[in-house]
């Protein structure tokens, strides 16, 4: 591995300009003159990494977008994408961080990484399972599983639940959640494929490929006779509205993502609102960064029901940083299987 002191050639994946509708991989491109200075500036605060995986997440997509709010910032035209990654440190002025250690957190989509702002790293202290776990199952995927079955949608056993965009990196596990405490699951997802990967290896109890369904509200009512008690949504727009006319009494809506409606130029409307009066229907978005503080106590879980073999992880690896934009442009389409995710470097 490269040291500190060095200054070495850094790839990155600049994003080239902002987009309208989803991204595409032209949107982006891999660039190679970049300098780095591996060493942390002194008395500063400055963590330097190298960058080992990086994960392809749906709100990288919002980013690419020219917009104001106080918790999210756009990226900016000519400068490297950021997102959730795996690391190893290569030099730090930080004194929670040393050479060696592994981290994970916010980094640039790049080989190497100078981080000023350190708060947004996690030491990793468990590596008997598989370092790119924590862009997924032990990160901010598993975390928002996690806290918005758990917290949000406040599960009791042998309750309903249904799940959107199910196969994906949040949805898989949201599913195997509800299963280990005796609810019964359905997932929906966008190819056969990934309906038969739900039922035999993640053990749902049943699912359907939404796009081969005329009518989503049969579809519904044919998986759940007696109604939802918990949906989960990672979609919105027109499968919500069908999911209100199946909600059970005081069924709960946990609101994950709206992937249907990230790139409309004119969002959908909802139209069975009514519903929720008269079945006292909560429905709840959630920001898995206001959740932070739990996640000590969710990995102490987690790492536990990996270890005895309790829950499995599927994940969609693309090796090399130059082939970053194909995986994450993918991610809109519905071409990944689990949880994708870019191999930069093993070591």
């Amino acid at each position: 591995m490269a040291s500190a002191g060095q200054v070495m050639n850094n790839k990155q994946v600049i994003l080239k300009h902002f987009i309208h509708g989803a991204p595409k991989e032209s949107d982006m491109v891999v660039r190679t003159g970049s300098i780095v200075s591996l060493t942390a500036e002194a008395g500063s605060n400055t963590v330097v990494v190298k960058n080992l995986y990086l994960s392809c997440d749906p709100f990288m997509g919002s980013r690419m977008k020219k917009f104001e709010h106080p918790d999210f910032v756009s990226f900016k035209p000519g400068s490297p994408l950021e997102g959730v990654g795996v690391a190893k440190v290569v030099d730090s002025g930080n004194p929670e961080f040393k050479k060696g250690d592994l981290v994970w957190g916010t980094v640039g989509w790049e080989e190497y990484s100078v981080i000023k702002n350190p708060q947004s790293l996690f030491k990793i202290r468990h590596t008997d399972v598989p370092l790119s776990y924590y862009t997924g199952i032990l990160g901010m995927p598993g975390l928002t599983a996690w806290v918005g079955f758990y917290e949000v949608a406040a599960p009791k056993k042998g309750e309903n639940v249904y799940i959107s965009a199910a196969a994906g990196a949040v949805g898989q596990l949201v599913g195997q959640f509800a299963k280990l405490m005796g609810c019964y699951v359905v997932g929906s997802a966008g190819s056969k494929k990934k309906v038969d990967i739900l039922k035999s290896k993640l053990g749902f109890d049943d699912a359907f490929n939404y796009k081969e369904e005329h009518d989503l509200d049969k579809a519904l009512k044919r998986c759940f006779p007696d109604g939802i008690d918990i949906y989960f949504d990672n979609v919105g727009g027109k499968l919500l509205d069908v999911v209100l006319l199946n909600m059970r009494l005081k069924g709960r809506i946990a609101v994950c993502g709206m992937i249907s409606q990230y790139y409309l130029s004119q969002p959908e409307g909802v139209h069975n609102l009514l519903h929720t009066i008269r079945n006292r229907i909560r429905i709840e978005g959630f920001v898995v960064f206001d959740y932070l503080p739990q996640y000590s106590k969710f990995l102490e879980v987690v790492l536990d029901l990996i270890r005895g073999g309790k829950i499995v992880y599927l994940e969609d690896i693309v090796e090399g940083l130059e082939n970053a934009p194909a995986a994450l442009a993918g991610l809109f389409s519905g071409r990944n299987i689990g949880k994708q995710l870019v191999v930069v470097a093993r070591e």
